[in-house]
């Protein structure tokens, strides 16, 4: 099984913390999305013997389209793809789009999981990241989606400036009275060439604190864990029966093709990613020309892939999979870097699967990096 990503490159503004590929300006819209049902067509030979199991509209802000062309783009990938009968189809939505008439268009179509943006209930927090909507627009549309869809997640972001741990918990519990099956929950992360970044270093915004954000993340552990969600991701958390079918086709190393302009594509052995620009991505489907880029993954890339994607996940690392597939000499490497881990109670082995400990689950990223192989090709 496979999915099909389709970037939607346009917001009505720009968050303070965002370093994904958007425009603000909205004139291209229309080419755009008939742009994006050309490259639909022009890549289903990469998926001639694959089934599509998931399609997402991720972004920049999916939200943004009308009902008709996210239907185009639907009906594009049914023209050209095999799918499964009952696939996962996502659109990322802000609250400030979901009007109860546009919640109920969306319904009526083969969309099936909304994933909402709502970040804060609090009005001082949204200001602080720009966001589009308001508390009232956060909890309004929540009141309504999960009337018209069973499968809806939201977006939470902890670690931000002056956040108490009292706010935080109220966060979560304003989230969780909605009776929500999923919650994807990110750190506050100062990216290069962001707003938040020139008004951190201008000393307007206080620097995020990673003590700050560690004790937000064991809140937000232990509070949905007394609710009854799975926590099957670092940053993914479900009820049964409710992961992310899409993301979690990544996490497993399944294979993807990425739409869109900035969209990353791959299919076990290579990795491919479109250009970063609408105008030249335009130019080049215009012309009858995949925008893209492909880098062929070494054996030592494909391993370091593996062990970031485990050590995030439920699944963990199959030891045995790292001796077959890779070579007893990777196994004797990331036996001997784990060990300091173990020893320390962040990493232990259960039924041969390397895997985080409750202490070490927030601290993973670091982890795996220094696991990684960088000189065996």
């Amino acid at each position: 099984m496979s999915g099909i990503y389709i970037h939607i490159p346009f917001c009505k503004q720009a968050c303070h913390y965002c370093d994904f590929h958007f425009s603000t300006s909205l004139k291209k819209k229309g080419e755009m999305v008939l742009a994006l049902a050309k490259e639909i067509e022009m890549r289903k030979s990469e998926f001639r013997d694959e089934v599509v199991e998931t399609i997402y509209f991720g972004g920049g802000t999916p939200s943004i389209l009308e009902i008709s062309d996210l239907k185009l783009l639907i009906d594009a990938v049914y023209s050209n793809y095999k799918v499964i009968e009952n696939p996962e189809i996502t659109v990322e939505a802000n609250p400030d789009d979901l009007s109860k008439e546009r919640i109920i268009e969306l319904s009526n179509n083969k969309i099936n999981r909304l994933s909402i943006g709502i970040q804060s209930f609090f009005e001082d927090d949204l200001k602080l990241m720009n966001r589009a909507h308001n508390s009232a627009e956060a909890k309004e549309c929540l009141e309504i989606a999960t009337q018209y869809f069973d499968n809806v997640s939201v977006d939470l972001i902890y670690g931000i400036p002056e956040m108490s741990n009292e706010k935080w918990l109220q966060n979560i519990e304003t989230a969780l009275s909605f009776n929500i099956p999923h919650i994807s929950s990110y750190a506050l992360t100062v990216e290069p060439k962001t707003a938040l970044h020139t008004f951190i270093q201008k000393g307007i915004i206080p620097q995020p604190e990673d003590e700050v954000a560690q004790e937000h993340f064991q809140i937000l552990v232990d509070k949905l864990s007394e609710n009854d969600f799975i926590h099957y991701e670092l940053s993914n958390f479900g009820k049964e029966n409710y992961f992310s079918k899409n993301n979690s086709s990544y996490w497993l190393g399944k294979k993807y093709i990425g739409i869109g302009p900035s969209a990353h594509s791959y299919d076990g052995e290579k990795r491919g990613w479109n250009v970063s620009n609408n105008s030249l991505y335009l130019k080049s489907i215009s012309e009858n020309k995949l925008p893209s880029e492909t880098e062929i993954l070494s054996k030592t890339d494909r391993y370091n892939e593996y062990v970031m994607t485990g050590l995030r996940t439920i699944w963990g690392i199959y030891l045995d999979r790292i001796e077959t597939e890779f070579g007893k000499t990777y196994l004797d490497y990331l036996n001997q870097q784990a060990a300091k881990y173990i020893e320390d109670h962040l990493l232990f082995v259960d039924e041969n699967i390397l895997r985080t400990t409750k202490k070490g689950k927030f601290l993973s990223d670091g982890i795996a990096s220094d696991l990684f192989l960088l000189n065996l090709e």
